[in-house]
């Protein structure tokens, strides 16, 4: 009789998989929290990639992680700490054992700790753990690479190709450990390898292998764990990253709207796969193009706006830079255009593959002239999709470009989403010419409520017009000088824009009686979240204002950041937000918190720093 395996019940854990950039630990990652996300699961993910293209194998620098959180509620953070650690080298190990918490369990592949690759990690001894300070009984010392190639001993697989399945050795572990199911796995690798079954069905060999490993030696590690669905609200769920929830927004948006969409972009890191995801949607009437350089990318987008789509261009900080000329083009046309800044760490070239939220002045203020924009910062990777359909509906309805803010952070990360229905979607009613104009249309005659110029297609007759980068006269369309005109017209794209309707701020928390009003923007809304749930726990009244709309403000903003004795302002640069504020809320004097480290916030040091304030 087989011996019965202890299950515990969790609330949530952190499992954190490191290797080799070449080790499939992103795949591996995304298959679990896939497999964890279908199961109803609450999830957050953050992959951490290497910024070199491609660093040498075993080194320092190449090592690429991807740790997921998991909760049987909502989880808005992907973990300070993981509860395991998957290290499948010695520099793995050496790099990602801070991000393990001091009881974490840890699962290594032994073939891969040898002098070479000791030395490679800049080991000095060959008792590793001991120089790591790690206890071995919290190690689970495996031979994955032997185990693998045994495994596919018969497969007809060449050696390459038999190592490149060692990830799914360590992921049937870690389904073992956690007691997931492994026909969800098998359907996963099925449908992602469809081309190629037979890869499909040795990959799941191996899976099936680590998880019979964990079965077999779980002396080792006594127990099983589950993470029940506290709350599981019928629909279609499906495990998404930031940058396919924003090709969806979009998609959702053009077909809501009933208009072709058009992607003019030129691939830049970490926002190509927004690229990617629309140019498999020919049959929803997305139309790809991927240009020469950034301008390009913006100037086709442009085209495609006055010729009648819902156009949009995705990109990076840099990218933005580049894009600026046109997109104030877009300005002073004032055609409906959607730019994506999926923001990274900087200056330059910066930090590639990190994350920062460094590009809100740029947002707000990066062009010539008078030039304002609507300003919109997306909070999760599920909410990428709300912020895409909300960026397009503003920039269709209002006839402006609109600058909707990601990051790495959230544009790489993913989280469970339900799938929404289109019945469910808000309205697009793009502000198109009247009839009553035939004849008689000119480019800048607006709406005297919303100050919204009507929008004409090229070939409509009747509605014949011109539009470009010169000034022109508000009431003929004609090229004009005129000092007054151009005041006139600065004011007038100003005003259309600040009567933009936007959602009132939302406080979160102890919104009565806070003690403090922590304030942030965009993706930091989980980490923030978290650590005021932190404080509420020790028994501090605390407060959450995240702003998703930041141009136009929300109108009771003043309001909210006023009612409050202290204010902390906290986000991923300098103080960038902090200073819109305090221009933009009379004798609003917060208290800042300030990181710039191309890694996501971590709740310890966000409870540690809110607490010394409202101590103070």
């Amino acid at each position: 009789m087989a011996e019965k395996i202890e299950i515990k019940e969790l609330d949530q854990v952190v499992v954190r998989f490191s290797g080799d950039s070449g080790d499939g630990m992103q795949l591996a990652g995304n298959i679990f929290s896939t497999v964890s996300a279908t199961v109803g699961n609450g999830i957050s993910t953050f992959p951490d990639y290497p910024a070199d293209i491609r660093a040498p194998q075993g080194s320092l620098t190449g090592v690429s992680g991807f740790q997921v959180h998991i909760g049987a509620g909502k989880v808005f953070t992907p973990g300070d700490k993981c509860d395991v650690l998957v290290a499948m080298n010695a520099a793995a190990l050496k790099t990602q054992l801070k991000y393990a918490k001091a009881q974490a369990t840890i699962i290594i592949d032994t073939d891969s700790f040898g002098p070479k690759d000791l030395q490679k990690a800049e080991f000095q001894t060959e008792d590793y753990l001991g120089e790591l300070g790690v206890d071995p009984d919290r190690v689970v010392a495996c031979p994955i690479t032997k185990m693998v190639k045994d495994c596919l001993a018969d497969s007809g697989m060449d050696n390459k190709s038999v190592l490149k399945c060692r990830n799914m050795f360590a992921l049937g572990l870690v389904c073992w450990l956690f007691n997931r199911d492994l026909k969800l796995v098998a359907n996963f690798l099925r449908e992602k390898f469809a081309k190629k079954p037979q890869i499909a069905e040795n990959n799941i060999k191996v899976v099936e292998a680590g998880f019979d490993y964990g079965h077999n030696v779980h002396a080792s590690v006594p127990a099983t764990y589950r993470i029940e669905s506290k709350e599981k609200v019928q629909g279609r769920y499906m495990d998404i990253t930031g940058n396919k929830a924003t090709a969806y927004g979009l998609i959702a948006a053009a077909e809501k709207a009933g208009l072709k969409l058009f992607l003019g972009s030129y691939p830049i890191t970490p926002a190509t796969d927004i690229l990617h995801e629309l140019s498999k949607h020919k049959s929803c009437g997305v139309i790809t193009v991927q240009c020469e350089d950034e301008i390009s990318g913006c100037a086709s987008a442009l085209g495609a706006a006055f010729a009648g789509a819902l156009a949009v261009t995705s990109t990076s900080g840099p990218g933005i830079c580049l894009k600026s000329e046109a997109m104030n083009l877009a300005v002073i046309d004032e055609l409906p255009l959607v730019i994506i800044d999926v923001q990274r760490g900087g200056p330059s070239t910066g930090l590639p593959t990190k994350s920062e939220q460094t590009d809100l002045l740029q947002a707000l203020y990066g062009r010539n002239g008078e030039s304002p924009m609507p300003v919109i910062a997306a909070t999760s990777p599920t909410d990428c999709f709300d912020a895409a359909y909300q960026a397009s509906k503003m920039a269709l309805e209002h006839l402006t470009p609109v600058i909707l803010l990601t990051d790495a952070f959230i544009a790489n990360g993913s989280a469970a989403w339900k799938l929404p229905t289109m019945d469910t979607l808000p309205t697009i009613a793009p502000h198109y010419v009247t009839p009553e104009m035939k004849g008689n249309y000119t480019p800048y005659q607006r709406d005297e409520e919303t100050m919204v110029r009507y929008w004409a297609i090229p070939g409509q007759e009747g509605y014949t017009h011109i539009l470009g980068g010169l000034e022109k006269d508000g009431k003929t369309g004609a090229i004009s000088t005129e000092p007054e005109n151009h005041d006139i017209m600065c004011r007038l794209r100003a005003e259309k824009v600040a009567r933009i309707p936007v959602p009132d701020l939302e406080v979160e928390g102890d919104k009565e009686d806070a003690e403090l009003l922590i304030v942030g923007f965009g993706s930091t809304y989980g980490h923030l979240y978290s650590a005021m749930e932190e404080l509420q726990k020790e028994g501090h009244k605390v407060a959450l204002a995240q702003l998703k709309f930041i141009n136009p403000l929300p109108k009771n903003t003043a309001e909210v950041m006023k009612k409050y004795k202290k204010v902390v302002v906290a986000e991923q640069n300098l103080g960038q937000l902090a200073a819109y504020l305090r221009a933009k809320v009379d004798g609003f004097a917060p208290y800042q918190f300030n990181q710039v480290k191309g890694q996501p916030f971590v709740v310890s040091e966000l409870k540690k720093a809110f607490a010394a304030i409202i101590n103070a």
